[in-house]
């Protein structure tokens, strides 16, 4: 069945669907599938992405690939949000809280949107302070 609400990707989520050494990769790649495209998705999350995938052939043309085609959708500004970014990163600084999973937070709140991810961090965040996050992956 297709997710069809708008849906952000964390990092893990990318590489997990496209690396069949993930550990991830059986649950990822058919939720990567059904999912609605354009994923939407931040440059820290693409950069962590490129990285994870340094060591898979062909992993970072794929990356670029879904960013190209439209898959993939950089729908975040980090210079527009800095004040609320820095809050997170504070608020979280005991999990801690990378810059990706504070974009990621923040763009639920501005999208009203699930990530999708298999990191366990975002089971702790909080949307607006207090509400739990949709999520897709690790969740649903």
């Amino acid at each position: 069945m297709a997710v069809k609400s708008k849906v952000i990707a964390d990092a893990g989520a990318i590489v997990g669907a496209l690396s069949r050494s993930d550990q991830h990769f059986q649950r990822a790649a058919p939720l990567f599938r059904s999912i609605t495209k354009p994923l939407y998705t931040c440059e820290p999350v693409i950069s962590e992405a490129l990285f994870l995938t340094r060591k898979v052939a062909g992993g970072q043309d794929i990356v670029l690939g879904l960013i190209e085609s439209g898959a993939l959708k950089i729908d975040f500004s980090l210079a527009d949000h800095i004040p609320e970014i820095r809050s997170l990163m504070r608020k979280y600084s005991t999990t801690p809280m990378s810059l990706a999973d504070a974009c990621l937070v923040k763009m639920s709140e501005l999208h009203d949107a699930a990530i999708f991810t298999f990191d366990s961090d975002f089971r702790i965040y909080r949307r607006f302070g207090r509400q739990r996050i949709s999520l897709v992956g690790i969740d649903g």
